[in-house]
């Protein structure tokens, strides 16, 4: 694999895209406005014009979107990835989506002759940017270690979680992980704060013992300062811990610490910082 298509170029996408060229990949990008993406055509990325630009002479096809229906709109749509991509090519989803969605993917994509994984990634814009990410990877094993040199280039925990879907039902464990501790985080901030306590004196103490996390890494100073800049958005926050919370049920799991950060986290997306940072959420206890 040599040339890559890339469709999703935000937040994190455009740190993957700069890897992978750092690698020494070739990489076409779409994105629906150019004027967002002037930094990194200037980088080195090719920019195409349409999606049947974007993944003509490409090995492989790396999308990276936000919501489930975009996922389906840069596959499904008429003149879209499954109607242009070249025959045989890897096609990679890398957006955060349901476990459903990626199994169909996989069906209507293998008819087509097309190698189908899902490999959602954690590890936030500072991993996408240092290229650290964790990618959990679901689909064909042959498929996975074809891919392998790819995911190098963005990540350095890459593991094969099963088969189709499976990459998507790693990555809601991820985010149940990650949106409870992140409560935990902004609830003890919050207790801080009410008792008198000078808060980084108390994040200093605790970052090293048992209560030491990347959620407290890597927010806790952030909402302290005041800088609820996104490194991932609200709105896509809300949007995994919903698909969590719908295969959970689907299970008949009743996990009622991942539902109650989902309605805080509604609640606070609903008050209109949906375009901010998933830290956000400490909103809710400055009540």
């Amino acid at each position: 694999m040599k040339t890559i298509g890339f469709i999703g170029v935000g937040v994190m996408g455009k740190s993957m895209v700069r890897n992978l060229m750092k690698a020494g990949f070739t990489v076409q990008i779409f994105a629906r406005s150019r004027e967002k993406v002037e930094d990194v055509i200037a980088d080195g990325a090719t920019f195409r014009a349409t999606i049947a630009e974007c993944v003509k002479g490409c090995e492989a096809v790396i999308t990276m979107v936000g919501f489930p229906k975009d996922v389906e709109e840069v596959y499904f749509t008429p003149g879209a990835i499954f109607d242009s991509a070249e025959a045989g090519a890897y096609l990679i989803d890398m957006t955060t989506t349901s476990p459903s969605l990626s199994e169909w993917l996989y069906a209507e994509g293998t008819k087509k002759g097309f190698h189908m994984v899902d490999a959602p990634v954690t590890g936030g814009d500072v991993g996408a940017r240092n290229g650290t990410l964790s990618i959990l990877v679901g689909g064909d094993k042959a498929d996975f270690d074809a891919c392998v040199p790819l995911f190098q280039a963005m990540g350095t925990n890459i593991n094969y979680q099963g088969g189709a879907g499976c990459g998507q039902h790693a990555k809601m464990a991820n985010q149940i992980m990650v949106a409870t501790n992140l409560a935990g985080v902004c609830e003890a901030l919050r207790y801080g704060q009410a008792k008198g306590l000078d808060l980084q004196v108390m994040l200093n103490s605790l970052a090293t013992g048992a209560a030491g996390s990347k959620q407290l890494d890597v927010y806790a100073p952030r909402i302290l300062a005041g800088n609820y800049d996104p490194g991932f958005f609200l709105k896509h926050f809300v949007k995994d811990l919903g698909l969590a919370a719908d295969e959970a049920e689907k299970s008949g799991l009743s996990l009622e610490v991942l539902q109650q950060t989902l309605d805080i986290a509604r609640e606070v997306e609903a008050a209109g910082y949906g375009d901010c940072g998933n830290h956000i959420v400490m909103k809710h206890y400055e009540k």
